[in-house]
């Protein structure tokens, strides 16, 4: 049985649209809901497509810099000139609602005796306010940010960080991730992998493939108890 159980974190613990889901159904919010499934999308697009460029940049900020700038463009994007609105989503999005099976999943892996982490692009400061408001504190044997290394996934040196911190070889290793892009190269990595394809998308064409695929967690259990 693999002991080490590594997850991504944005979309696949936590729900990167709960921000503006949330903030759309609030008292005020009225501006937001016809607007706040695209916005929301395009909000994670972007942040997305920020963290490669300023990979291939050499420009590194921060995972909440990154944040905030793709927010920014989504509020032009809708044409949602808000200081309060945009204050009320970043403020929303440091406490994201974990996916409805989280919770659970987590215990049982505990309770198999599996090691668990997190390796993700969120700052240390994010990835600690989302794990305390998803009631998550003291599950994870370790945290991983790339505030460490400074590049954003998928560089290799991201990946080396959960075998510097665990001593595990990678084939060791489940790495859980929601992103196409992401559990390809995990994949090519060497870790073994489980992609969890929230939105049904089509496999993206890279230089890995997972092991395997589910619409959500609810399978992991009984799927690392058979690795």
């Amino acid at each position: 049985m693999v002991a080490l159980c590594v997850f991504d974190a944005y979309g696949t613990l936590f729900d990167v649209d709960a921000a503006a889901r949330v903030a759309a159904g609030e008292p005020g919010g009225a501006t937001l809901a016809d607007h706040w499934p695209r916005l929301s999308a395009d909000w994670r697009r972007k942040q997305l497509e920020y963290t490669w460029l300023r990979s291939l940049a050499g420009a590194h900020v921060d995972f909440w810099q990154v944040t905030q700038d793709a927010l920014d463009w989504a509020l032009d994007a809708a044409g949602l000139q808000d200081a309060g609105l945009r204050a009320r989503l970043l403020d929303l999005y440091r406490r994201l609602d974990p996916f409805p099976e989280v919770p659970e999943v987590l215990r049982d892996l505990q309770g198999q005796g599996v090691r668990l982490a997190i390796l993700s692009n969120g700052s240390q400061a994010m990835l600690a306010d989302a794990v305390a408001s998803a009631g998550l504190d003291g599950v994870f044997d370790a945290v991983l940010s790339v505030d460490d290394v400074g590049i954003f996934k998928p560089a290799p040196v991201v990946y080396d960080m959960v075998g510097a911190r665990f001593g595990t070889a990678s084939a060791d290793v489940l790495f859980v991730s929601s992103n196409g892009w992401d559990i390809c190269s995990g994949a090519a990595y060497g870790f073994r992998t489980l992609w969890v394809n929230r939105a049904g998308a089509p496999m993206d064409r890279l230089h890995g493939a997972p092991d395997h695929m589910a619409r959500d967690l609810r399978a992991l259990p009984d799927l690392i108890g058979g690795l």
